[in-house]
């Protein structure tokens, strides 16, 4: 599909301020710091807002008739509509227009630090790889406490922020998926309420779910083509060859299962052994769902990938019996709608990114924005918990935007996440 395919986006025209009405869509051509809205991009809904609009003192507004709703019959405002606000009003809300810039900020430093937390825990996914055959003790050893940082932090709290990461911090390496499915897992096992003791063995059986793959050649593992009947034998293989991997490394039984099991599906069209339901060890599926999920958002072949929010609503709509029917529905739950990485377009006709999800509450995800009058490296971020008037209306590919959107936006060529390092002053739970 090309770029801007159905998006509705006008260029727009000028009216003066005397003839706003409430129902026009406008575009403030302002620095986003100069005035006291959420946007620079909205539908006048209320009186009051226009009233706020109008105390902005401009000469004349652009509007873009095609999203604008004014009434044909909608009276001029009289004079004391266009009066301005009273200056304690006016005041107030710009109060809370640096509370929204420092909330801005907050968020910012939340996902840098994330990034800098999946930074150091794919270097150690690095050494993992490289240790796990000449020095296996010290590669689970690493493994151990890799996930045990991690599920400390997690059962801080019961809400969980989930960030989207940078494509400069997510490479094209293996160790990336495993760290992945890691982190996916081991969030879905604390929405599931699994133990602490229990998220540890999910977190290591993620991280070595694909060690068997070391004995696959790279010409198959990379093979951006369909396998052939003999390839695709082959790449079955790596469960087997895994198991054998595992028990040399010391791995306990519950990850070797996992290991061996993790392709295995709930119909029993799975591999390698085609067990059905029940008889596929709980954490096997559990790592198993996680892992298509990963590899239909980031597969070998890029041109390939479908967005996350297709992601989940393919695996639902058509996939929904090769899946523990529980976990998938705490995965979409713990997700959302729109999990991070989502291109979107919000209910005020704005385009966006999900960048992060609370997973208490990820129908009210936190949102970049594109607006052209905001340089992109300063990028609003809105977080839709604290906007209740505008929420989520769709999902888009990232094909259908304009281009100047899409590179505002920049979607994620892979889709990577890493959980809020922040640790919260809870009590951890048993």
């Amino acid at each position: 599909m090309p770029y801007g395919e159905d998006t509705g986006v006008s260029e727009g025209t000028y009216i003066t301020s005397d003839e706003l009405r409430v129902g026009h869509y406008i575009c403030l051509e302002l620095s986003w710091l100069d005035h006291p809205f959420s946007f620079n991009s909205f539908l006048i809904r209320t009186p009051e807002q226009l009233r706020e609009v109008l105390a902005l003192g401009l000469k004349k507004v652009r509007i873009d008739p095609a999203r604008s709703k004014v009434a044909s019959d909608e009276p001029a405002p009289d004079a004391a509509t266009q009066e301005a606000p009273a200056e304690p009003e006016v005041d107030a809300v710009m109060v809370e227009k640096r509370a929204r810039v420092e909330r801005n900020r907050e968020i910012r430093t939340r996902i840098n630090a994330c990034e800098r937390e999946f930074l150091q825990a794919a270097t150690i996914c690095r050494e993992l790889s490289k240790d796990l055959f000449s020095n296996p003790k010290k590669a689970v050893a690493s493994a151990n406490a890799l996930i045990k940082q991690v599920t400390d932090s997690l059962l801080m709290d019961r809400d969980v922020m989930v960030h989207l990461m940078n494509d400069k911090v997510a490479g094209e390496e293996v160790y990336y998926h495993s760290l992945n499915v890691a982190m996916l897992a081991v969030l879905l096992g604390k929405a599931l309420d699994l133990s602490q003791d229990v998220l540890n063995v999910v977190g290591v059986s993620a991280l070595f779910h694909d060690i068997g793959k070391a004995d696959v050649p790279d010409k198959i593992l990379l093979k951006k083509e369909a396998l052939t009947k003999a390839e695709d034998e082959f790449l079955r293989q790596h469960c087997v060859y895994g198991i054998e991997h595992g028990k040399r490394a010391g791995l306990s039984e519950p990850v070797l299962q996992v290991i061996g099991f993790h392709h295995e599906l709930m119909d029993g069209s799975g591999y390698p052994k085609g067990l059905k339901g029940e008889a596929i060890p709980r954490l096997a599926r559990l790592i198993g769902l996680v892992n298509a999920y990963d590899n239909l958002c980031n597969p070998v072949n890029q041109a390939a990938a479908i967005t996350p929010h297709e992601a989940l609503s393919l695996m639902y709509a058509k996939h929904r019996p090769r899946y523990d029917e529980q976990m998938l529905g705490k995965l979409i739950q713990m997700l959302g709608v729109y999990p991070p990485g989502t291109v979107v377009r919000l209910s005020n006709e704005s385009f966006g990114m999900v960048l992060s999800i609370n997973s208490a509450r990820p129908l009210r995800p936190v949102v970049m924005v594109y607006d052209e009058q905001v340089p992109k490296e300063e990028a609003i971020i809105v977080d839709l918990d604290t906007e209740p008037e505008v929420g989520v209306a769709k999902a888009l590919r990232p094909n259908q935007l304009p281009r100047q959107i899409f590179d505002y936006l920049s979607p994620r060529k892979r889709v990577t996440y890493y959980f809020d390092p922040n640790k919260s002053q809870g009590t951890p739970r048993p």
